[in-house]
C-alpha cells in the first residue's frame, strides 16, 4: 500500500506514541506488579540445571521442640554439639539471642558455639537500632548478619547490606559465605566481591532451588535418633533455625504458595552466592531497544503486508514479546514482562487501527470518485444538451438543404459559437470537479463584480425576453473580486437562468449589490414559484429538485446549485437564500473583496 509523506509521518508518530504509552504503563504500580507476577510464573516454569548444594539445614521442627522440652537455645546447643566434631565450614544461627533467659542454657549454647568454627549470629534491626546478641554469645561468634530478605509479600530479593547510623551489617548469608571461604568483602558503588565471587549489584535476586530439589535438611529430632547423620554436615555450611509450622518466620517465595521458613531462605541466598547463580536485571537501554524493535516489526507488518499476512506477522511479534522474558531468564537476565508485551500489543493495535481506517478512507474516496463520475455524466447530459442540439441541428440543415451563402455562413457561425460554448462548459466542469477533489488550485485574478454581473445579464436577456420577463439591474457599489473569473461567471449565470426558468411570464428579475464591510453581496431576486424553508435547506444537495420545480416542466437534474455552492465556497464566500412559496426567491452571493488596483480603477 503506497502512502503519502503525511501518512508516513502520521503512521510513525502513532507507533512512537504507542511505544511511549507502553513504556510509561510498564513503569506504573500496576505494571510493576504484573512484572513481579510474571517473574514468579517464569520462575516456576524454568527448570534450572541441578547443582551440588554447598549448604545444609539443621532444622528445629515440632518434634525437635518436643524432645528438647520446648527450649530453643537448648535445641541449638545440642545441634552444635553433635555437628561440631565433623568440622562444618561455617554455621549461621537464625535465632535471636538478645534475651537473657536461663543462664545455664546460655552457658551451654555459648560453650557449643566456641567449639564450632565460624559461627554467625543474626541481628534484627529495630526502631532504636541493632538488637545484638548477648555479650556471651557475641564473644563466642565469628560474625553477625541481618536476616532481611525483601518480602513483597513474595521474597524475591535480598539487600546485601543494611545500615543504622554508622553501623553496617551484611546479609546473614553473605557474612556466612565470607567466613566459609575466609575472604574479606571488597565493595564498589554497585558490586560486592568475596574472593572470586562478584555479585552484580547490592540488591541480589534469590535463585531458589526447585521444590523437588530443596536445600538438604536434617532435623534435630532425626539427628538425635541417628547420630551418624552428623556426617552429612562435614565440610558444609550449616544454617540452623526453626522450621516448625507454628513459627512466625515464614515468607512466600516465587516457587511455593506455602510460606518458606526464613532459615531456608537464607540457605538459598547462600547457594545463589556460592554457586554464582546470579540473575541480572536487563539494562533499561536494552529493554527500550528491544521494545523499539517490536514496535518497528509491528509497523512494518501493516505497512508492507495486508490481510492475513499482516495479522500473522503481528501475532508473531506478540509471541516474541511473550517469550522473550522467559528466554532471557533462562540465560540469567531478568527482562521486564510488561514493557515488551505492552509495546507489542499497543503497536499492533495502533498499526491495525491505522491500517483499517486508511483502507476505509481509500474505499470511501473511491466511492466518492465513483459518485462524482456519475454526477459528471448527469451534468454532461443536462448542461451540454442545448449546445449539442444546436450544433447537430445546424449541421443537419447544412447537409440536407441547399442554403444561401449568407444562411450557410450564419449556420457556420452558430456551430462555431456553440462548440466554443460547449468547450468552455467542459473546461468549467472539469475545473469544478478538480477543485472539489482538491486537485486544482484556484486561479488568482482580479476582476470587477459589476462587469461580471452585467455580462451575465446580457447573456440571459434573450431567454428572459421569450417569457416577457424583465431583468433589472438596480446598481449598487462595485467591488474588485479575486479568483477564477470563468468559474464565478458560471455560478452567477446559473442563478440568473434559474430565476428566469422558474418565474412566470411578465414578472421581474432584479439584480443588485450591497456593500457589507470587507464583503460584497450580489443578489438575484425573482418573483417565481418560491420554496418553503424545508426545501431551502436541501436545494444545495446534488440532484435535489423541489416538487414545484419538477411540476414546472423545466428540464433539470438538480446539480447546478451544488456546483454553484462549490465555486463560491472555494472563493471563500457563502450563499444566502430567502424564499417563500409563491412569493419568489432571493439568492445572495456573499464574497470577500480586494483593494481595487489600477486596472480595475481604469475601467
Amino acid at each position: 500500500m503506497r502512502r503519502s509523506r503525511r501518512q508516513i509521518v502520521e503512521y510513525v508518530g502513532l507507533l512512537a506514541g504507542s511505544l511511549v504509552v507502553a513504556l510509561v504503563a510498564s513503569w506504573t504500580a500496576l505494571g510493576d506488579q504484573i512484572d513481579k507476577d510474571a517473574y514468579d510464573v517464569i520462575f516456576r516454569m524454568y527448570r534450572p540445571p541441578d547443582w551440588e548444594a554447598q549448604s545444609i539445614l539443621l532444622a528445629i521442627d515440632e518434634e525437635s521442640y518436643r524432645v528438647t522440652d520446648g527450649k530453643l537455645r537448648v535445641a541449638v546447643a545440642e545441634g552444635l554439639e553433635r555437628i561440631a566434631p565433623f568440622a562444618p565450614k561455617a554455621v549461621a544461627i537464625d535465632v535471636i539471642l538478645a534475651d537473657r533467659l536461663d543462664e545455664r542454657d546460655n552457658e551451654r549454647l555459648a560453650a557449643a558455639m566456641r567449639k564450632t568454627p565460624n559461627v554467625v549470629l543474626v541481628t534484627p534491626l529495630l526502631a532504636k537500632g541493632w538488637e545484638d546478641p548477648l555479650p556471651i554469645f557475641r564473644a563466642a561468634a565469628a560474625g553477625v548478619g541481618h536476616p532481611y530478605a525483601e518480602p513483597d509479600p513474595v521474597s524475591r530479593e535480598v539487600l546485601l547490606e543494611k545500615i543504622w547510623g554508622r553501623d553496617r551489617r551484611w546479609a546473614l548469608a553473605l557474612e556466612t559465605y565470607r567466613l566459609s571461604v575466609s575472604k574479606p568483602v571488597i565493595e564498589t558503588e554497585t558490586e560486592v566481591q568475596v574472593g572470586d565471587v562478584v555479585t552484580p549489584s547490592r540488591v541480589l535476586r534469590i535463585r531458589y532451588r526447585p521444590p523437588d530439589r530443596p536445600v538438604p535438611k536434617v532435623t534435630l529430632a532425626e539427628l538425635r535418633g541417628d547420630p551418624k547423620l552428623a556426617q552429612r554436615f562435614a565440610g558444609k555450611t550449616v544454617f540452623i533455625g526453626v522450621t516448625a509450622q507454628s513459627a512466625y518466620d515464614r515468607v512466600q517465595t516465587p516457587y511455593s504458595p506455602v510460606p518458606m521458613p526464613g532459615v531456608e531462605i537464607h540457605a538459598n541466598i547462600f547457594e545463589t552466592i556460592a554457586n554464582r547463580l546470579f540473575l541480572v536485571t536487563a539494562p533499561m537501554l536494552a529493554t527500550v531497544a528491544f521494545c523499539l524493535a517490536l514496535v518497528a516489526m509491528a509497523g512494518v507488518a501493516f505497512a508492507f503486508r495486508s490481510g492475513r499476512q499482516s495479522y500473522l506477522i503481528s501475532a508473531v511479534v506478540v509471541m516474541i514479546a511473550l517469550a522473550a522474558p522467559y528466554v532471557a531468564f533462562a540465560r540469567g537476565t531478568v527482562l521486564s514482562f510488561t514493557a515488551p508485551v505492552f509495546s507489542a500489543w499497543f503497536s499492533v493495535a495502533a498499526a491495525a487501527a491505522y491500517h483499517y481506517f486508511v483502507v476505509r478512507k481509500r474505499m470511501l474516496t473511491a466511492e466518492g470518485d465513483k459518485s462524482r463520475y456519475q454526477q459528471a455524466m448527469h451534468f454532461v447530459t443536462h448542461e451540454m444538451r442545448t449546445p449539442l442540439t444546436a450544433i447537430q441541428g445546424s449541421s443537419e440543415l447544412m447537409g440536407r438543404y441547399a442554403l444561401t451563402e449568407e444562411k450557410r455562413k450564419q449556420m457556420a457561425q452558430l456551430i462555431n459559437s456553440e462548440s466554443k460554448r460547449l468547450g468552455k462548459m467542459i473546461e468549467i466542469f472539469l475545473s469544478v470537479e478538480r477543485l472539489s477533489a482538491g486537485q486544482l488550485e484556484l486561479k488568482k485574478e482580479q476582476f470587477s463584480g459589476m462587469d461580471l454581473m452585467s455580462g451575465c445579464v446580457e447573456r440571459v436577456r434573450p431567454l428572459a425576453e421569450r417569457k416577457q420577463i424583465q431583468i433589472r439591474i438596480d446598481g449598487g457599489p462595485d467591488a474588485a473580486l479575486l479568483g477564477d473569473r470563468e468559474l464565478m461567471e458560471y455560478a452567477f449565470y446559473n442563478l440568473l437562468t434559474n430565476a428566469v426558468k422558474y418565474s412566470p411570464s411578465s414578472t421581474d428579475v432584479t439584480v443588485f449589490t450591497v456593500r457589507d464591510g470587507e464583503r460584497i453581496r450580489i443578489a438575484v431576486k425573482d418573483q417565481g414559484i418560491g420554496m418553503d424553508q424545508k426545501e431551502v435547506r436541501k436545494i444545495f444537495q446534488k440532484f435535489y429538485r423541489t416538487k414545484k420545480a419538477e411540476e414546472s416542466g423545466e428540464a433539470g437534474t438538480g446539480i447546478g446549485l451544488s456546483i454553484v455552492e462549490q465555486i463560491v465556497t472555494q472563493h471563500g464566500g457563502s450563499i444566502e437564500v430567502t424564499s417563500s412559496p409563491g412569493q419568489g426567491s432571493c439568492f445572495t452571493l456573499v464574497l470577500p473583496t480586494q483593494k481595487v488596483n489600477s486596472m480595475v480603477e481604469s475601467k
